[in-house]
Formats: C-alpha cells, sequence, structure tokens
C-alpha cells in the first residue's frame, strides 16, 4: 500500500529519488519560465485594433518609465504607435493617452473627466490624509470655494506688504553678493509666501516650525517613486517616510490651528477665516495641504525658469526692468529713501496686475516652454468617445501639454525663448483651440491663477530692480547657453544666480 501510495503522490516520489527531484524541479522551473516568456508574448504583446495602440506587457515592467521619465515615455509611445491613441496599464487602471487638437477639447471641455480623481491616483506625491488616521470629510469638494475665500482682493491687498517684509528678510540672508540656488533660494520666498496667506501668522513667523515643515513636505514631494506607486502596499522606505512626514505635517497644523481656535482675539489670518466658518481642523488642514502642493512647486518653477530665461536674454530683461523702475517711479514717492520692499508695498494691487505688460509676455512664454508635462483625468460618468475611442466610466486619460505648446505647427522655433510670438499680429497661441494651456483651459483653469502671478511679480521685483545677475554654471563659470529644461524633472537644472545687490538709494530709478 505504501508503494501504491508514493505513486499518486509527486513529492513522496521526489522525497524517495532526492536526484530525479533536482532534475524534475530543474526542467519545472524551465517550463515555467517558458510559460511566461510565451504568455508575456502572445498575450501581452502591442496590439492595434485600427483606433487605439495597446502597449501590453506586464504592467508593472511595461510603464516603469511612466513614472521615472514620464515626458519621454509619452513621446516615444506617440512614436511607436505613428501618432495614434495609445493605451496601457497602472495595475487595475487603464489609462488612455491622447494628443491633437480634437483629442485636446475633449479632454479640458468633457464633464465627466475628473480632475482631482486623476492626479489623486496616479500622481501619488500629494498625501492622502487618511494617512493620519482622520476621516477626510468633504475636504476635497469645497476647496475651490474655501481657497477662493482666502485670496479675495481685498485680503490679498492687506496682505501684500507683509508678503513684501517676509521675502526681504529672507533675501538679506543671501548678503549682498554671491552665488544663489534660485530652485532652493527662490523657492524658500515661495514657500514663505504660500505659508503667510495659507495659515497663520505664528507659523509663518516661527522658522523652526517652517524649517520641519519644508523638510517634510520636501519628503512628501520626493516619496512618489515607482515603487510607492506600482507597488503602494509595499511597505518601503519611500512608503514610510511618506507616512511619517504626513502625520508630522498634520500634527504641526493642527498644533497651529488648535491655537488659533482657542485664541482670545481672533485675527484676520487665514486659519481664523477657517474656523469661523465653522470648518473643522482636519478639513482646514486639508486646505492648507492642498493649497501648499497646488501652488508651491508650480509658482517655484515658472519664477526660477523666468529669471534664468531672463538671464539669457539681454534685451527681454532690459525691457523688463525698465518696466519695473517704471512702475515704482509712477506709484511711489520718487524721493522716498525707504528700501525697495517698502515702496513695493505701496503700489496698488490693480497695478501690478494691469501695467506690466511685457512682464506678462515673459512669464506666459516661459510657461509655454516649461509646461509640458501630462495632464491627468478620469474618468466619473458615462463612457467618453475621443477620435473613436471609447473612454469607459473608472478609465484614466492623459494629455501632454508639450503636444501644444512644444508644436512646430503652432509655434515658430518651440524650444527658443520668444515672448514676441503672443504680441498682436502674431498670436501664435490662436491658431488651435486650447493653443496655450499654462494657466489652464476649459473646465478647470487655476483658481489661483491671479495669486501665482502676482507672487511671480513680487519676486522678479525684488530681484530685477534690487540686484545685478548673471547665469553660472556650479563651478562659477559662464554657461555658453542655457541648458535645455530636463522635462521630465523641470527642477533640476545645474544653474545658478551669481547676483550683486544695487543700492539702496533708489534715485536711479
Amino acid at each position: 500500500m505504501a508503494a501504491a501510495s508514493a505513486s499518486f503522490s509527486p513529492l513522496a516520489q521526489f522525497l524517495t529519488k532526492p536526484t530525479e527531484w533536482s532534475n524534475d524541479v530543474r526542467v519545472s522551473a524551465s517550463i515555467a519560465a517558458l510559460s511566461i516568456v510565451l504568455f508575456s508574448v502572445l498575450l501581452l504583446r502591442p496590439s492595434y485594433d485600427g483606433k487605439v495602440y495597446d502597449l501590453g506587457g506586464i504592467p508593472i515592467f511595461s510603464v516603469w518609465a511612466f513614472f521615472t521619465r514620464r515626458y519621454d515615455f509619452i513621446r516615444e509611445q506617440f512614436k511607436n504607435s505613428s501618432g495614434k491613441t495609445f493605451r496601457f496599464r497602472v495595475l487595475q487602471h487603464r489609462v488612455i493617452s491622447v494628443a491633437g487638437e480634437q483629442s485636446r477639447k475633449v479632454f479640458f471641455n468633457e464633464p465627466g473627466l475628473n480632475m482631482n480623481e486623476g492626479y489623486k491616483i496616479l500622481m501619488g506625491g500629494a498625501p492622502d490624509i487618511t494617512d493620519a488616521n482622520v476621516t477626510a470629510e468633504d475636504i476635497g469638494e469645497g476647496f475651490i470655494k474655501r481657497l477662493l475665500s482666502l485670496i479675495r482682493k481685498d485680503r490679498i491687498t492687506d496682505t501684500l506688504p507683509i508678503l513684501l517684509d517676509d521675502m526681504h528678510l529672507r533675501m538679506t540672508e543671501w548678503g549682498t553678493e554671491g552665488k544663489i540656488n534660485p530652485f532652493k533660494d527662490v523657492y524658500d520666498l515661495v514657500f514663505q509666501m504660500t505659508i503667510r496667506m495659507a495659515t497663520c501668522r505664528e507659523l509663518a513667523e516661527d522658522r523652526k516650525a517652517m524649517n520641519d515643515l519644508a523638510k517634510h513636505y520636501w519628503t512628501l514631494e520626493k516619496s512618489a517613486t515607482p515603487v510607492s506607486l506600482l507597488l503602494p502596499w509595499f511597505p518601503g522606505p519611500s512608503k514610510r517616510a511618506k507616512e511619517r512626514s504626513t502625520v508630522a505635517l498634520y500634527n504641526l497644523f493642527n498644533s497651529f490651528v488648535e491655537l488659533r481656535r482657542n485664541a482670545t482675539v481672533p485675527s484676520t489670518d487665514p486659519i481664523d477665516l477657517l474656523v469661523a466658518q465653522g470648518d473643522s481642523n482636519e478639513t482646514i488642514i486639508g486646505t492648507i495641504m492642498g493649497i501648499i502642493f497646488a501652488g508651491v512647486i508650480n509658482t517655484g518653477v515658472n519664477s526660477c525658469w523666468t529669471l534664468l530665461f531672463l538671464g539669457s536674454s539681454p534685451m527681454w530683461k532690459k525691457k523688463v526692468v525698465d518696466e519695473l523702475k517704471s512702475l515704482v517711479a509712477n506709484h511711489t514717492n520718487t524721493i522716498s529713501s525707504e528700501p525697495l520692499h517698502k515702496r513695493l508695498a505701496t503700489i496698488p494691487l490693480g497695478a501690478w496686475e494691469d501695467e506690466l505688460p511685457t512682464l506678462d509676455l515673459v512669464v506666459r512664454e516661459t510657461l509655454r516652454i516649461t509646461a509640458t508635462g501630462s495632464a491627468l483625468r478620469r474618468n466619473m460618468h458615462k463612457d467618453v468617445i475621443v477620435e473613436g475611442v471609447t473612454v469607459k466610466r473608472g478609465e484614466f486619460m492623459t494629455y501632454q501639454l508639450g503636444d501644444a505648446h512644444l508644436n512646430p505647427e503652432i509655434y515658430k522655433n518651440p524650444l527658443e525663448f520668444d515672448p514676441s510670438r503672443f504680441l498682436e499680429g502674431r498670436e501664435e497661441d490662436r491658431k488651435e483651440t486650447f493653443a496655450y494651456i499654462g494657466w489652464g483651459v476649459g473646465r478647470h483653469p487655476c483658481a489661483g491663477m491671479k495669486v501665482a502671478k502676482l507672487e511671480i511679480k513680487l519676486i522678479l521685483a525684488l530681484i530685477l530692480v534690487g540686484y545685478e545677475y548673471d547665469l553660472v554654471d556650479s563651478s562659477g563659470k559662464y554657461p555658453k547657453a542655457l541648458p535645455t529644461p530636463n522635462r521630465n524633472d523641470i527642477q533640476q537644472v545645474g544653474v545658478f544666480l551669481l547676483i550683486n545687490e544695487k543700492s539702496n538709494d533708489l534715485n536711479f530709478l
């Protein structure tokens, strides 16, 4: 009976014949490996059904570049598909990548395509408030409403002098001359302004808390690794760091919300306004986090690249400097002995918005060149047809802004910095629908656009009027040309500003 039993048990047979067991394992492993290869080749190979090109492949491997080199990934796949719409999978989710004017109109106009869901699932860098073990409530639904209440015109007018004081204090730490890294030092200015306009005086003026906040913020920005996005369940270093920093941020903000909630005398600071509106701590903290993650990177990138483009374009730099000097001369006391930031603070908000047309062109052109990444949406309603391809409910879409912004059929010599392309008579951005997407279009214009533009202008005014500067590389040498942006990581360029503070005597205006 024992022999009969063994004959029906492969395990027992292997245990009684170890040499054959070893050989069989190698054979089995070879067969398994071959099966995987055949499965991948036959069932997961790229395909085209006449309407859409399917990347195929094992999702975790075939889309790795989507999270490491997203710009290149999209460009390469459109090249492979001969310009056709293509789709791929991220874990269990299907993503359809589109291009061209007609697809662009659907992408930005279709009401069922949800921006928040698209970025929340596929980006991963912004914190999930549930990591801090609190209920998210309806944070997302009322975010825009709360944001707009914080950036009303009267509030910005009152805050403008404080923003300039904050930045002046930070900039004194640069010294009167030397080398600064715009992607660190200018970002610090943006971060300071954002915290001032989103929280309270106590936090904005607490340097230790600000430094801790910045540390946790950048940890979260860097936590969106391919492993953390494609294997969200994996308890790796990035996941643990993200959770720790999210909890730390929550606790930090919560302490200041509690401080203001229990204050004897209310203030006009943002947290007090949200408390007065009846918002919970969780809602207030979610709003603050949303403002920070929506504003710091974008405003910082645009401020830095505007300085770099002007540094490599003497003609446009002179035009902008002259325009800023005229603004100061027209709206401030020309014989005042006050420092620059105090004089800038007396300029009306309307003048900042309406009397800098050249600077507006320069910033617009900067966004055209640098805003080339992929916008994301998720279809939350009925199926949508795009160029004959059905995007089902629950599926994702992505559109690369570079498809419009760097399109030579729309913009002549698209890689060149040329703000005059938007002037009357050329108006290259009007050649197609939504040919310019720098501040959002269609159903999703940038709610904070006016504030972001103001922040950029304040930074540029302080630097361009207050300092002379040249572009240098890490060794202090003058580069022959401004490096081409790395469109997979627009924040890394290796160019610095060699600054020299101008005289405090502003009669030179």
